[in-house]
């Protein structure tokens, strides 16, 4: 594996997310969690956009260190 800080990281912040997911489903989110929730949520965007560039320029035979977390704003206007 050649991106352990990132998997690293995206992997603590989806554990935040189930964990405040469980607080929802019993009805214990309040304002800051929602808050929180959609910061993760953005942030496990940016890490996966991230993630796909270090591949892509990898692959590519570029240098993956050579990758930038984009805005959110970017990251979020993505089309599935």
């Amino acid at each position: 594996m050649q991106d352990p800080g990132v998997l690293d990281h995206i992997n603590d912040l989806a554990h935040e997310e189930e964990d405040l997911f469980a607080k929802a489903g019993r009805g214990d989110l309040g304002p800051t969690d929602r808050d929180r929730l959609r910061v993760i949520q953005v942030e496990l965007d940016q890490c996966g956009d991230l993630l796909h560039q270090r591949r892509a320029r990898r692959s590519a035979g570029q240098d993956p260190g050579d990758a930038k977390v984009r805005p959110p704003d970017v990251v979020e206007g993505y089309v599935d």
